[in-house]
């Protein structure tokens, strides 16, 4: 079942050349895709294009940074031109925070070009292939957050956009439901070259020491399981097996999943506008004060 789940599907994968984006792009392949890896080093691409093609699979290279709109655009061309449709986009794109940096010292050009290395990518890449899914009247993306959005692990720019690519997620979901095609996010821990070394590690102990970060989820960072953990989920959100999963947040990291519940406000206090004053400020400290 798994050689056929994706057969006659064209995929695109941003950032598919190293790390999960990598483990994902041979997976998509090994089950029947046609991909187009993309990734910011043409060495690299060529790399995990070649390792595709030598175990039977179909795929093509085509490097650049798909936050630049001729590059998104570009690889969402070459997709339906190779496989004759674009049924799967994947964004697994990623750059690391510099290290060290936090809102007291980072750059306004670090931090845009944080947004750019995440959010840019994911919406050039969403507004791209988008219209071709609702003329296809089909097509899953899976864009790829992080539980940094939560703030646990620190940084500006990182937790920013990712978490930004969470509001983007659902709100394509949403509007693009009625016409068949379908968005998620997931958030994935695996070893990659982002998060070992020792600036990373040294990072994690920190965040741990200043008790952002508890000793689970600690030891957890320091001793992620391979990417191949993790792209199965990719695969499984790309096929029609999840035919009825969209506007999710997963979460995934070697033997777990999970999902993040949508936000709901919990109501700390009700008053009928056209019958009664606003709140007074201590009224709205005793109500939060309270809780």
């Amino acid at each position: 079942m798994t050689q056929d789940l994706l057969a006659a599907r064209g995929a695109v994968v941003v950032g598919g050349s190293r790390g999960i984006g990598r483990a994902v792009a041979l997976l998509l392949a090994g089950c029947g895709a046609g991909v187009v890896v993309n990734g910011r080093d043409p060495g690299a691409v060529q790399d995990t294009t070649e390792a595709i093609t030598a175990a039977g699979g179909r795929a093509v290279g085509l490097a650049g940074a798909a936050h630049v709109e001729a590059t998104a655009v570009a690889l969402v061309q070459a997709c339906r031109e190779e496989y004759g449709s674009v049924d799967v986009l994947i964004n697994c794109a990623g750059v690391a925070e510099p290290p060290g940096s936090s809102i007291l010292s980072v750059s306004t050009e670090q931090f845009h070009g944080l947004l750019d290395a995440h959010l840019g990518t994911a919406f050039q890449t969403c507004r791209a292939a988008a219209p071709i899914m609702v003329e296809q009247r089909r097509g899953s993306i899976v864009n790829s957050g992080s539980v940094a959005f939560l703030g646990d692990y620190g940084g500006t720019g990182y937790p920013a956009g990712k978490g930004a690519i969470n509001g983007l997620t659902l709100a394509v979901a949403a509007e693009l439901a009625p016409h068949g095609v379908r968005a998620n996010v997931v958030c994935p821990g695996a070893k990659t070259r982002l998060s070992t070394g020792g600036d990373y590690e040294e990072h994690i102990r920190d965040l741990n020491a200043r008790g952002l970060l508890d000793e689970i989820s600690m030891r957890a960072s320091l001793d992620p399981a391979p990417a191949d953990y993790v792209a199965p989920l990719y695969a499984y959100l790309a096929s029609d097996l999840s035919a009825e999963v969209s506007g999710s947040v997963f979460l995934a990291s070697g033997g777990f999943l999970g999902r993040f519940e949508r936000p709901v406000p919990a109501v700390l206090g009700y008053r009928d506008h056209q019958r009664f004053s606003p709140w007074t400020v201590d009224e709205l400290h005793t109500m939060v004060a309270s809780r």
